[in-house]
């Protein structure tokens, strides 16, 4: 089976666990949630992991991009941290017009009142509502991590140990503070991985038509 093949089967799989988690997990898990777990220090500070990385990629983007257009570099840090940087760019445009277009409520309250599961029992979609209340999914956090993990993934390989725990340390906690249903979390990785492998797609694409050499084989 070829690379292109497991990438479809694996968002394929993505997919069908969204559903499932929707149906048959998100409620559970967020009241166990809420009921068992008093202190969410912890929680909270692991889903801070991804939040200096959008300002981190827009100052890779145009220092990389200045230094593009002066000296050409060569580089081996260029290609994947300038991709990576592209990839969460992307990403966040793309995971904030899903939160408007889904308009799913959040597990508990956190803006003015919104209604919540655990609030008043609100559960579900509401599509093209806007507003900060309906924006759950995807989740934003687990975008970002998977939308620079994913490009790092690729080209340096050596590291998925590393890279996996990150994801997963983020999860948990977003888990774990009750700020998003599980589902939310798989859509965010789907959204943020899909958007790094496309981002390599695309760079190594251009590279190769212009030198003939694909740079994650070096």
């Amino acid at each position: 089976m070829t690379t292109p093949q497991i990438r479809i089967g694996a968002c394929s799989l993505a997919l069908v666990a969204v559903v499932i988690s929707y149906l048959w997990l998100d409620q559970p898990i967020a009241f166990l949630v809420h009921g068992e777990i008093t202190n969410k220090t912890l929680f909270v500070l692991l889903t801070r992991i991804p939040e200096p990385l959008p300002n981190l990629a827009l100052v890779i983007f145009f220092t990389f991009g200045l230094w593009a257009l002066v000296a050409k570099p060569r580089s081996t840090l260029y290609t994947p941290f300038l991709t990576s940087s592209i990839s969460l760019i992307v990403a966040e445009a793309a995971k904030n017009q899903l939160k408007y277009d889904f308009g799913r409520t959040w597990p508990e309250t956190w803006i003015n009142n919104n209604p919540s599961l655990i609030s008043n029992g609100t559960y579900g979609f509401n599509f093209f509502h806007g507003g900060g209340g309906y924006a759950s999914f995807p989740s934003g956090h687990t975008t970002a991590i998977c939308a620079v993990v994913s490009v790092l993934w690729i080209y340096y390989p050596r590291f998925r140990a590393l890279y996996a725990l990150v994801v997963a340390a983020v999860a948990i906690g977003l888990i774990g503070a009750d700020y998003h249903f599980v589902s939310d979390i798989i859509a965010g990785g789907l959204l943020g991985t899909v958007t790094g492998w496309l981002a390599v797609a695309i760079q190594q694409q251009a590279a190769s038509k212009l030198t003939g050499v694909n740079p994650a084989s070096k």
